[in-house]
């Protein structure tokens, strides 16, 4: 399961924040990509479409491969999973099982971008929106199998975000890529999209005003506490129900004066996403279709699997500030995209590394290892 949402301050400026939860915790790593860094994305029959950064990127990665003594994990190897890039886009991959299936057909000669590669493709190439939207109508994207996966096709759909409040879900339905304006601003898992807008219709009646004093017949009733605003919200912490929930908290929570305060505010948002080991569990008996990610099963030395928060990132998209939580920690780490505008070279720095009491580890992947 994920949960990704926008967020504006009094000012408008605008935020972004998403979690992350799987099964087990892989080998997250937080990664630089600086302007110049040269793409070569490749999908098997097709020739490669290269690219090369024209914006840097600062994003969070896990490696789309199998690592092996021959072939040890690379930097081409890291697929972005998260990211903000120096001009306030963001990118971030959400599960979305149903999205393999049959490809459009694409010429044999014609290059072709593997979906694994939209994240750097995305964020290097582009400044807004409106700039990707434009270049999908004319770049072929192919979904590939993942062998970190155990060889399923890429099961995720994608959201993109720019500092204007704009928002784009780029959906693989079945194979088919559709392309959704997202006018609400948040993102969950399946069912498609569309499916997502039309059940808000189901909610009109949602409002942050608590109705606290009711008449029946003789009986005045009372509340004795505050928050009943919230009953008509969905308790789950399903994809159906977490959409719906994402949309009112976007909608309703308080406009924040200043900067600081609106990432803050947009960290107190997700933490109602926030989700710890054992709050819902499955057993193996019951398979796992129902799980958010196909391919990814808990060890065998565990009884059952249990979706938790692996991390949870936000995105200051005017100030180009990202900020990351794993689940070891209860504080954000934060990294300054414009502190970083001097490395040439990419840098790669273990989520895991990370211990959550540095309240500021740009410096630390300044001076981490070349990767």
């Amino acid at each position: 399961m994920c949960t990704s949402l926008s967020y504006r301050d009094a000012q408008g400026k605008v935020y972004f924040g998403r979690t992350l939860e799987l099964t087990l915790d892989l080998p997250y790593q937080i990664v630089y990509f600086p302007v110049g860094f040269p793409s070569h994305s490749v999908v098997e029959g097709h020739p490669a479409a290269d690219y090369v950064a024209r914006h840097a990127m600062l994003t969070v990665t896990m490696p789309y491969r199998i690592p092996t003594p021959d072939a040890p994990i690379g930097i081409d190897d890291l697929k972005v999973l998260e990211g903000l890039n120096d001009r306030g886009l963001t990118f971030s991959l959400l599960s979305y099982p149903t999205a393999a299936g049959k490809h459009r057909s694409v010429a044999m000669t014609q290059a072709v971008l593997s979906a694994s590669d939209l994240g750097t493709w995305c964020l290097g190439q582009f400044a807004t929106v409106a700039e990707v939207k434009a270049a999908l109508g004319d770049q072929p994207i192919v979904l590939v199998p993942l062998a970190m996966l155990g060889g399923v096709e890429s099961p995720f759909h994608y959201v993109v975000h720019d500092a204007t409040g704009a928002a784009l879900v780029i959906e693989f339905d079945q194979g088919e890529m559709k392309v959704y304006d997202n006018p609400v601003g948040v993102m969950t898992n399946g069912p498609d999209f569309g499916w997502h807008l039309t059940n808000l219709n189901n909610y009109t009646f949602l409002s942050n005003v608590d109705q606290s004093a009711a008449r029946f017949g003789g009986y005045s009733a009372v509340q004795p506490d505050s928050g009943i605003a919230t009953a008509g919200l969905p308790a789950s912490n399903t994809s159906v129900g977490r959409f719906v929930r994402a949309a009112y908290y976007t909608q309703f929570t308080e406009k924040a004066a200043t900067p600081d305060l609106a990432v803050r505010t947009l960290a107190h948002i997700l933490n109602n996403f926030d989700r710890p080991r054992g709050a819902s569990i499955d057993y193996p008996g019951q398979g796992g279709a129902h799980m958010e990610v196909a391919g990814l099963d808990q060890p065998a030395s565990e009884p059952y699997a249990t979706e938790y928060t692996c991390w949870t990132s936000l995105s200051d998209l005017d100030r180009k500030q990202f900020f990351v939580r794993d689940y070891r920690s209860l504080n954000f780490t934060r990294f300054d995209l414009a502190a970083l505008a001097d490395v040439r070279e990419p840098r790669v720095l273990p989520v895991h590394l990370l211990d959550g009491e540095a309240l500021d580890a740009t410096a630390a992947l300044k001076g981490a290892k070349a990767a």
